[in-house]
Parts: C-alpha cells; sequence; structure tokens
C-alpha cells in the first residue's frame, strides 16, 4: 500500500494528492468550504484521523487552483458497512464553477484504486434530492448498486409510511465490488 503523503496523481491538468497541515488555510477560505455549514476544527480532524490512518483525504487541483476534495474511511460509520468492513468513499464536494472537468470522476477513481489495494469493495452513500443528481448519475455508471437496506436517515432505516426530513441526512447507500481483472 502506498504510504498517504505518496499519493499523487497527474492528469488533464488535475492533480489529486493527500492533505497536508500546511492546506487547512486554504481550505476553510475555499468557496467550497464557505458556502457550506462545515463546523470548526472538520479539516483538523480528518487531518488528524489520515495521520492516524483511520481517513484518506484526497485534494484535488486544477491547473493549479483548489477544485476539491473527498475522503476514504476505513472504518464507516454506517452499520452494515462497518460489520462488512467496506471503506467508505466520503464527503466528495467539487468547486461549483469547475464541475464539468473531470475532477469528480478523477478523485472518485483515485478513492476506488486506494481502496481496492485493501479491500473487495467500496461503499459510498449518497443523497436524494436533486443537487445530488449529478453523483447518483456518476456512482451508478460506475457500477455502484444499491446495498439492498432503502433509504437511510441519519444511519438509521426509513419504514414505510415514515415521514423524514429531505436533507443530507436523507441516504442511499451504495456498494461497488473491486472489477476482476
Amino acid at each position: 500500500m502506498t504510504h498517504p503523503d505518496e499519493i499523487r496523481v497527474k492528469k488533464m491538468g488535475i492533480l489529486i494528492r493527500t492533505i497536508e497541515n500546511s492546506d487547512l488555510e486554504f481550505i476553510y477560505s475555499s468557496p467550497v468550504v464557505t458556502g457550506t455549514n462545515r463546523p470548526a476544527g472538520l479539516y483538523e480532524r480528518y487531518f488528524e484521523e489520515q495521520e492516524k490512518g483511520q481517513r484518506i483525504v484526497l485534494l484535488a487541483f486544477y491547473d493549479g487552483e483548489f477544485a476539491g476534495h473527498v475522503n476514504v474511511i476505513w472504518k464507516s460509520e454506517y452499520p452494515l458497512f462497518d460489520e462488512q468492513n467496506i471503506p467508505e468513499i466520503s464527503d466528495l464536494i467539487v468547486l461549483p464553477d469547475l464541475r464539468r472537468h473531470g475532477i469528480a470522476t478523477a478523485l472518485v477513481d483515485e478513492a476506488e484504486k486506494i481502496i481496492f489495494h485493501r479491500s473487495p469493495a467500496a461503499g459510498i452513500g449518497v443523497g436524494m434530492y436533486a443537487d445530488y443528481g449529478p453523483a447518483q448519475r456518476m456512482y451508478v455508471l460506475r457500477g455502484y448498486v444499491p446495498d439492498r437496506l432503502g433509504l437511510m436517515y441519519k444511519r438509521k432505516p426509513v419504514k414505510p409510511g415514515e415521514m423524514v426530513k429531505v436533507d443530507d441526512d436523507l441516504v442511499l447507500y451504495l456498494i461497488k465490488v473491486r472489477p476482476e481483472k
């Protein structure tokens, strides 16, 4: 397995590398973060968990500018992934102005490569409202299928007839099995 500090991939003007402590300041000032309700200290926690081997945080740069990120979480908080030791791809974000340049695809390509080096399957959760439409489509086209447990709200099954809030906590979890070589 490649050490996280050694992950550096460049193609089509996109550089992907792991997060470094010196990245935290510009990440917090980036539109990726400033337009969201990210809790204070989130990226410090991500960096610390990467240092402990609990996750890998991949950053994307497009033509030298910060473009987005994704996480590989080795021990998912989603019960099914945790029980089956399925690493989770999480928190995929690309700057709105830089979408449709292959950045999300490059980030997920690298995340899957890392996961499939250690695990026969990768998991991902995707939101269920229109903002997630492009991600939903991308995951299906990449070979992800529903985990068979249906919709989850805050990682718990949504029961028939139950009312839930449509927000970032309403998720369908998907799994992709490592392709045969």
